[in-house]
């Protein structure tokens, strides 16, 4: 395995691990030893080779299918996924209501459902966007522009909106 197929595929490991919001050690626990810290962590790394049967018992246990832990296995092959949505609540306080009035009781909603209350920042997904597109009555990548805008969402975002329109 080359050591930038390792990576990668280390990559989409770590991913997955924290997309569960576990740590290395929080697998070995929940593993109950079976997959220790330091050998996960070389994984991740790509510092050590993982057998086609290891990453399968390792599929399973995160409760993904192999392929999904594949580097080259999204949707056009992208190596990383798209940047995340992050709103700035801070900025969004201080835009109009009458402007970002939805926004802010979506937002409101989102923090609600997730008990996310730290106030400076929310993580919003691609369907998140597109209600909300609907909400204003503008396509995603217009409504992106207007939060840009505002300063409620980081000039990156404009790629996760761009990579979803291809």
């Amino acid at each position: 395995m080359s050591s930038e197929y390792a990576k990668q595929l280390g990559a989409k490991l770590r991913a997955i691990r924290t997309q569960q919001g576990l740590s290395l050690h929080g697998v070995e626990e929940k593993s109950q030893g079976r997959w220790k810290a330091v050998v996960v962590g070389s994984y991740e790394r790509g510092d050590r080779a993982v057998t086609v049967q290891r990453l399968a018992e390792l599929a399973d246990f995160y409760g993904v299918p192999v392929q999904e832990l594949l580097p080259g296995t999204q949707p056009g092959g992208a190596a990383e996924p798209p940047p995340k949505l992050v709103l700035d609540l801070e900025r969004l306080a201080h835009v109009p209501a009458d402007k970002a009035g939805p926004l802010q009781r979506y937002a409101a909603t989102i923090q609600s459902q997730r008990g996310d209350y730290n106030g400076k920042v929310l993580s919003i997904r691609q369907d998140d966007l597109r209600t909300l597109a609907v909400i204003y009555d503008q396509s995603p990548s217009v409504l992106t522009e207007q939060l840009i805008g505002w300063g409620v969402l980081d000039a990156d975002a404009r790629r996760a909106v761009h990579t979803e329109d291809v």
